[in-house]
């Protein structure tokens, strides 16, 4: 247990479990001191307030971006033109409430995620919730190696002293002990990102198609490709709306020492870093279409740098050149995010120091998980033979699986009154959660449908969705009748609470988890785990017919 303090500098118990988390703000772009609690007045004021506390959100949305993201993005346009840029379109509202949630968990309790779910729901569901993330991260990790090792052979380097040279990078810049020196990197590799645009405009895709198919739903192929537009789809999905970010921001938040005081200038920088990543996917996805379109490489996707020829013999040599600098920049800050967002969760977990902000001989186990994850990525991918392509995609369409059952202890989370206090979820967050979770479930159902019967057509989707939509309004009115009474006796007293923090996670009462929500989450754990394997089913299928 350590101690915090209010605005008022009253000592307050705190739940955080890292000392080196509590302290001024050191951000890449200015400080913000403990004992600093007057009222941001006049623009100037707020502007060095947002610029100290931005980080998390930009870092977190960026870094989606990443050599997973080229490759699914990049199939998209190059297989099926913009027919996709919709779905980006319809997961804005869907990153914001759910990062919105993970920010504001990480600022009211000062613990991580993943010892969150092990200290409220016990250590049967935090194993879950641990392994999944630390194989998924894992897998994950490997793809990023993969986009710098595609991006440093477009440009003509050599592939092993490359991902090496790599690896070494991304462990060094870690390992300085400094947290606003890491952020400061970071946010380089962010400004990275902004390759996309001279890319753009040397490309220069129909911005009126653009325009329409970002708010138009369309779904591209006949009933044959069903499944192949099913995987690609959760793809999407699974890029964009990772289960690592959760993880990621909560933990990063609770780092850089922000606290509910700071919240607004927080989901500005959530908005930020939204703003910034769907402009992106949409732009990878538009140039891959225009590269592609009318060409023999036409829904024939391989890989990333695959993508960057076809845009080379499109758009020129110096296109080329830039989509593969900007793949190698995108890996290199997806590979930090990931394996720290990893790091953060065994060291919540298991009670080890983690924190950027102490050096490497006072945190030992959490800077030895950082490396050693990178390690194991980087020689993974320089065994020869493997499928790099297609292992990306699977990894990403994996993590759209899993997506639901991280979206469920996240959305349990914020309704826990003792963790929150007055920050728990109202209704409108609530309903649209629990929506987004049923979306989700019912896209796993209709690629496990797309898999075990490659020619269903669009009548069977309708009633696929149709018998979700059915299920989905029954859970909901279900929960809605056994909630609406214990709402209106007891209703969230919300006075007060940018001040209020989390108490130590030993002084809270656990929380009564009824049989029906065991059976809930026992039946979407087995069905999930039932979607993952054909998901590798559906790869491995793909992998043999070539």
């Amino acid at each position: 247990m350590t101690t915090a303090f209010d605005s008022k500098d009253t000592p307050i118990r705190s739940a955080v479990l890292d000392d080196a988390h509590l302290g001024d703000i050191k951000g890449a772009l200015g400080t913000v001191r403990l004992d600093d609690h007057a009222p941001r007045r006049g623009l100037s004021a707020r502007l060095k307030t947002l610029l100290a506390i931005v980080g998390p959100g930009l870092i977190v949305m960026v870094g989606d971006n990443d050599a997973g993201a080229f490759a699914t993005y990049g199939q998209a346009g190059q297989n099926y033109g913009t027919h996709l840029l919709w779905t980006l379109f319809l997961l804005i509202p869907v990153l914001y409430v759910n990062q919105e949630m993970v920010l504001r968990l990480g600022a009211v309790t000062g613990v991580g995620h993943a010892r969150l779910i092990l200290e409220r729901f016990g250590k049967f569901w935090g194993a879950f919730s641990v392994i999944d993330l630390f194989l998924l991260n894992a897998l994950t990790l490997v793809t990023e190696f993969i986009g710098i090792a595609l991006a440093a052979g477009y440009l003509g380097l050599p592939k092993a002293a490359s991902v090496v040279l790599a690896a070494a990078v991304i462990i060094a810049s870690a390992f300085t002990g400094s947290f606003r020196r890491f952020e400061r990197i970071a946010l380089a590799l962010c400004a990275g990102s902004l390759l996309l645009v001279p890319l753009y405009f040397l490309i220069h895709p129909k911005t009126s198609q653009l325009a329409r198919d970002f708010v138009v739903p369309n779904m591209p192929g006949g009933s044959g490709q069903l499944a192949d537009v099913m995987l690609l789809i959760i793809a999407i999905v699974g890029t964009t709306v990772a289960p690592w970010q959760l993880f990621f921001q909560q933990s990063y938040v609770i780092d850089k020492r922000i606290t509910p005081r700071f919240m607004r200038y927080e989901k500005a920088d959530l908005w930020i870093g939204i703003a910034v990543v769907v402009v992106g996917a949409a732009a990878l996805m538009g140039m891959t279409a225009a590269a592609f379109a009318g060409t023999d490489g036409f829904g024939m996707f391989t890989d990333s740098a695959g993508s960057a020829q076809g845009i080379a013999a499109h758009a020129g040599r110096l296109a080329g050149v830039l989509f593969a600098i900007a793949l190698l920049d995108a890996s290199i800050l997806g590979a930090f995010a990931v394996s720290l967002s990893t790091a953060y969760a065994i060291g919540d977990v298991f009670g080890l120091k983690h924190s950027l902000h102490r050096g490497v001989g006072d945190a030992k186990g959490f800077y030895a998980v950082y490396a050693g994850l990178v390690a194991v990525a980087a020689a993974i991918v320089l065994i020869p033979g493997s499928p790099l392509g297609l292992l990306t995609e699977g990894v990403q369409t994996l993590a759209g699986v899993l997506l639901p059952s991280a979206s469920v202890f996240l959305l349990l989370l914020c309704n826990d009154r003792a963790v929150l206090g007055p920050w728990v979820n109202g209704p409108k967050t609530n309903a649209f959660t629990t929506m987004v979770v049923g979306v989700l479930v019912s896209l796993s159902v209709i690629l496990t449908a797309a898999v075990l019967f490659p020619d269903l057509d669009a009548a069977a989707i309708e009633w696929i969705l149709a018998g979700c939509g059915l299920a989905g309004v029954l859970s909901a009115g279900y929960a809605f009748t056994r909630r609406r009474t214990a709402t209106r006796e007891d209703p969230v007293d919300r006075t007060g609470r940018a001040d209020w923090r989390m108490p130590p996670l030993e002084t809270l009462a656990k929380p009564v988890v009824s049989t029906g929500y065991k059976i809930g989450m026992g039946a979407l754990r087995g069905y999930l785990l039932v979607a993952m394997v054909l998901v590798i089913v559906k790869i491995a299928r793909t992998a043999l017919s070539g």
